[in-house]
């Protein structure tokens, strides 16, 4: 299948692991969403995709984290047209789907620089894998721009800032997974004795 370009990884692979690996979707979902409605309402159509696609490739093989991108996006097309009030027009359909597959192409970036960088060097995976990220987000953001306008607003200061917001964001969903897999395991710690 055209998604399985990269070898699946296994449970000690992975760079998050906040929870046992079978719920391990279903949390990453519910972070994500959580994460992408706080961030939808915040700052509408700066989303932090980004982040969100370094989070889903070091949590979930490559495949889940693909579809638990996907359905963070859909949460926030949903806020965007249900809530938001995005115009129901051409260029603005357009435009949220180019950001999906900006987000996909940034998961699938994701994926390949924490499989290929050591596990013993998670945080800088990490930071790596955010640079990778941003950088095919942007990208497939521009290369759109280009056809459907809106170059004008690639400028250093508009990117840098969205840069640095999806830093403090993947700074602050590492800090959520870490904080859940701590009280998991004082949890289970607990119920042993």
């Amino acid at each position: 299948m055209a998604l399985d370009i990269l070898p699946h990884p296994t449970a000690a692979s992975l760079r998050l692991a906040p929870v046992e690996p079978r719920f391990a979707p279903a949390f990453c979902f519910a972070l994500l969403a959580a994460a992408c409605a706080l961030a939808s309402f915040a700052f509408a159509c700066a989303t932090p995709f980004a982040a969100f696609a370094v989070v889903a490739a070091a949590m979930l093989p490559l495949r889940p984290a693909l579809l638990v991108v996907a359905a963070a996006w859909l949460v926030n097309q949903g806020i965007g047209f249900g809530a938001l009030h995005y115009p129901v027009d051409g260029p603005t359909i357009a435009w949220g789907f180019i950001i999906g597959a900006a987000a996909l192409a940034a998961t699938v970036i994701s994926a390949s620089v924490l499989r290929a960088l050591p596990r013993s060097a998670t945080p800088v995976a990490l930071a790596c894998a955010l640079l990778g990220a941003y950088l095919a987000y942007e990208i497939v953001l521009f290369a759109a721009s280009l056809v459907l306008g809106g170059e004008g607003d690639f400028t250093m200061a508009i990117v840098g800032r969205l840069g640095i917001l999806s830093v403090l964001w993947l700074i602050g969903l590492v800090a959520v997974c870490e904080v859940f897999r701590l009280l998991m395991a004082a949890r289970q710690k607990q119920t042993a004795s």
